[in-house]
């Protein structure tokens, strides 16, 4: 299923469904991000997804995060809250949701790197790397967060 995302668009269709989304910023000894690249729209991405119901956002991190790169993953803090309204993606499906995204950071405890039927690569990126990749900007506003090392998280 593709995807298309807009952000401050008029054009963008009317949102029909709000989902509560968790991505981690995944970081290794060497200051690399985690990073995939999206089957659905060939952008790098963040490694992440939706919140099953019975799930906490905790939960949802450590299960997106092995589902997409095979690693498993421990929680350490929190990059920010991402609620803007002019984000909207729209899915061939004919959901168009409006998301609000927790951000959290974590390191690796363990696993070996895969891609899912959701990514067509994964890989461990550099901050160079990160800024030349490409990526929506919302993606890429939660780096530069995660990379300016906040005292607190960002809260929009």
């Amino acid at each position: 299923m593709a995807r298309t995302e807009y952000y401050d668009d008029p054009a963008a269709p009317e949102p029909n469904s709000l989902v509560v989304g968790v991505s981690a910023v995944v970081s290794d000894e060497k200051g690399r991000i985690l990073m995939q690249r999206r089957a659905d729209n060939g952008l790098w991405a963040l490694p992440g997804g939706g919140m099953d119901l019975t799930e906490s956002v905790p939960q949802t991190a450590v299960r997106e995060v092995k589902e997409e790169t095979g690693y498993d993953i421990e929680i350490t803090g929190i990059v920010g809250l991402y609620t803007d309204a002019r984000h909207i993606i729209a899915y061939t499906d004919g959901e168009v949701r409006r998301q609000f995204n927790v951000c959290l950071t974590a390191r690796r405890t363990g696993g070996a790197l895969t891609v899912s039927d959701e990514s067509t690569e994964a890989r461990w990126v550099t901050r160079d790397e990160v800024a030349q990749l490409p990526m929506h900007e919302t993606q890429r506003l939660r780096i530069t967060h995660f990379l300016q090392n906040r005292s607190q998280p960002h809260i929009g």
